[in-house]
């Protein structure tokens, strides 16, 4: 179901709140924005009907899980047929430390987001599976030495 309305100041308020706080409580979301908790709950209702709010998750401490590792992977296919890049894609999909994929314009296909235990484990993915699935030509590596910023909030002005 597409969204096709403008957000009104709550509706915004409402995803700003969420995306900062995604178990806060009706109950202290209406009292934040100043609604009355039915109209808040049937606001947050609909903007999760809509598919303008797609889910709720735990944000976890990658490092913490013993993920040191961030590398950003590019990646060029040999082969752009639909049934070869379906089967690349799947392989993506079926991997568990490939956390983001995008299409991507430019000099190589796809930019993959991988996190890994260590360079040991960073290098066995990459050698041993990415490098191994279907239609892939070359890919390059690029490691995170610090983390910046990281965020999941949308503008909402």
């Amino acid at each position: 179901m597409a969204f096709n309305q403008a957000l009104d100041k709550a509706e915004r308020e409402i995803l700003r709140i969420l995306q900062l706080k995604g178990r806060v409580s009706n109950v202290e979301l209406a009292e934040q924005i100043g609604l009355s908790e039915s109209p808040c709950f049937r606001r947050t209702k609909n903007l999760e009907d809509s598919g303008v709010i797609t889910g709720y998750s735990a944000c976890l401490n990658q490092r913490l899980l013993g993920l040191q590792v961030t590398a950003f992977v590019q990646v060029s296919l040999d082969k752009q047929s639909e049934k070869e890049t379906l089967k690349f894609l799947t392989s993506v999909e079926r991997e568990e430390h490939i956390v983001e994929c995008h299409a991507m314009s430019g000099s190589y296909d796809y930019l993959l987001k991988v996190v890994a235990r260590s360079m040991d484990h960073f290098s066995e993915l990459s050698m041993q599976r990415i490098l191994k699935f279907p239609g892939v030509k070359d890919m390059e590596s690029h490691f995170s030495l610090q983390e910046i910023k990281l965020s999941q909030s949308l503008p909402l002005g």
